[in-house]
């Protein structure tokens, strides 16, 4: 039974839905990192929140650990490549609060528009200051969005329900999605020059750091009101100061800093200024939606192979996951043959799909290959980290889909490259549980990959099967199967066969030395 980790505050349904699928989990929240490093090992899954820091440290003690889920949009607290190069999936749940953030930004927009903060502190203190505070009007305004994702997309929505224009910056905004959305795309400079409010929703990034800079926000419209509930880093916040200072900027409203919490900040009492304690996500209903979805998706990778919103691998949907399954396993088997017979020398990496693979997600296929090949170079290797690891190694890795009909109703191709050129092999399925290799070096062979096996390069001749099995009985190997095939008559033979009993060095080298034979290798599979 898959065992998770609950570690920060969330609401009790979640652990109800854990113990509803048959998982086993623990509600341990408030923990030290050293306490935590002494009890994540016994852990499959980690559910967390924003207080638990998922370092190298707990990493390195977390040796059962699959995957993390991260209830919210925020994984600044985990260390996502280590987490990768360990093997661990990193899920978030970047839609149970989009609602909740996107309203908290409109809500932040009214208040700079009308000084709400200012106009309620004063009218507390009797001053009743009904004409010291003359707001604008929302409607006609343009409102400039940083990022049109899945919370940009709910702001832009509202804004345009309260009948204001929307310009949009996005690399990733296409032409038709805008349209669709109603909103005018733009680049940045003209983004900035046009808007009257400007809020931010966008990932923090090398490319997104500091975005509204100093030089970006002397490029915006005189008096422009800016928002970002998004992550601090966004916004220079020394420069805003200075841009409001100088009235460039007539409101700044900020749920997020660089630096978190923010105990002091050069922006705090300056005058048009408000700022909330990052309640972005902060509502019952948000709360709630996180927690039960970051539980749905823990169970369905531990139950089903699953994954859902995650950060660092490919997403399988529980449905996919079953049926996908024979498919990554001829796969990884194919990858590992590959791996083992080539090891070092292999530069780049080819898996080609065909008949009903092709109709597939390629995506965990390739993946799957990779763990395989990968496994020469590490026995940690999963379909997370395989990835991670190619890429390391400097290996080119290619995917490509073929509709033709071919020989078999499913194949599976990869080919590697090598100083010597390409190589490859090729399975198919004869049902859910027989993947089954059917070429292996442009040599037409059919034979299951299991066990400890024998691979055997050698002379096409009369006699040396015999010679062979006589070799092996001498030393008490068994033959388990037998799978033979070859390139033409007298050519080249290649033999691979399963074998009961221990093939030691000694006796690997004297089938090495048998008449005819050219290579021997050892290999094994899980």
């Amino acid at each position: 039974m898959p065992k998770v980790l609950i570690s920060d505050k969330m609401d009790p349904r979640a652990a109800a839905i854990f113990r509803e699928r048959g998982i086993e989990v623990d509600e341990i929240t408030g923990k030290t990192p050293e306490e935590l490093i002494a009890i994540i090992g016994e852990y499959d899954g980690l559910a967390i929140r924003s207080s638990t820091k998922v370092t190298k440290a707990i990493l390195d003690a977390a040796t059962n650990l699959k995957v993390i889920g991260r209830a919210g949009i925020g994984v600044d607290n985990v260390d996502i490549p280590y987490a990768s190069a360990k093997g661990v999936i990193v899920m978030n749940t970047p839609f149970g609060n989009s609602i909740t953030t996107a309203e908290h930004a409109i809500a932040l927009m009214f208040a700079l528009a009308r000084q709400l903060p200012e106009a309620n502190a004063q009218t507390q203190q009797g001053l009743w200051p009904k004409n010291g505070f003359m707001g604008v009007e929302v409607t006609g305004k343009t409102l400039g969005l940083i990022g049109a994702g899945n919370i940009g997309s709910i702001v832009a929505s509202r804004a345009l329900g309260l009948k204001m224009k929307v310009v949009a910056f996005d690399p990733f905004l296409t032409p038709e999605r805008a349209i669709e959305m109603g909103v005018e795309k733009a680049d940045l400079d003209t983004l900035l020059a046009k808007a009257d409010f400007i809020t931010l929703h966008t990932p923090l990034t090398d490319q997104t750091r500091n975005i509204l800079s100093k030089e970006n926000l002397a490029k915006t419209k005189k008096g422009v009101r800016i928002i970002n509930c998004a992550r601090g880093g966004l916004i220079d916040e020394a420069a805003l100061k200075d841009a409001l200072d100088s009235g460039q900027v007539a409101g700044a409203a900020l749920d997020v800093f660089v630096t978190e919490p923010a105990k002091e900040s050069p922006l705090f009492g300056t005058p048009g200024f408000i700022c909330t304690p990052h309640l972005g996500a902060s509502t019952d209903e948000a709360q709630v939606n996180v927690a039960l979805q970051v539980a749905d998706q823990l169970s369905d990778y531990l139950l089903d192979g699953g994954i859902t919103n995650a950060l660092n691998v490919p997403s399988l949907s529980a449905e996919e996951a079953p049926k996908l399954k024979p498919y990554m396993a001829i796969a990884e088997k194919l990858g590992s043959l590959v791996g083992q017979l080539e090891g070092d020398a292999i530069t780049g990496v080819a898996v080609e799909v065909e008949g009903h693979a092709a109709e597939l997600n390629q995506k965990p296929i390739t993946a799957a290959v990779l763990a395989g090949l990968m496994r020469v170079y590490s026995d940690t290797v999963n379909m997370v980290n395989a990835p991670f690891l190619a890429k390391e190694r400097g290996l080119d890795v290619r995917e490509v889909r073929h509709d033709r009909e071919g020989a078999y109703q499913t194949l599976i191709r990869v080919t590697v490259t090598t100083e010597n050129g390409e190589r490859s092999v090729a399975g198919t399925l004869f049902g859910p549980e027989s993947p089954r290799l059917v070429e292996l070096f442009g040599i037409k062979v059919e034979a299951d990959l299991d066990g400890t096996m024998l691979y055997i390069v050698n002379q096409d001749a009369p006699g040396f099967i015999g010679r062979l099995g006589s070799k092996l009985g001498e030393s008490d190997v068994n033959i388990g199967t037998f799978h033979l095939g070859r390139r033409n008559q007298g050519g080249e033979a290649v033999l691979l066969l399963s074998v009961d009993g221990t093939v030691t060095e000694p006796l690997r080298w004297e089938i090495c030395n048998l008449t005819g034979v050219k290579q021997v290798k050892l290999l094994r599979f899980a």
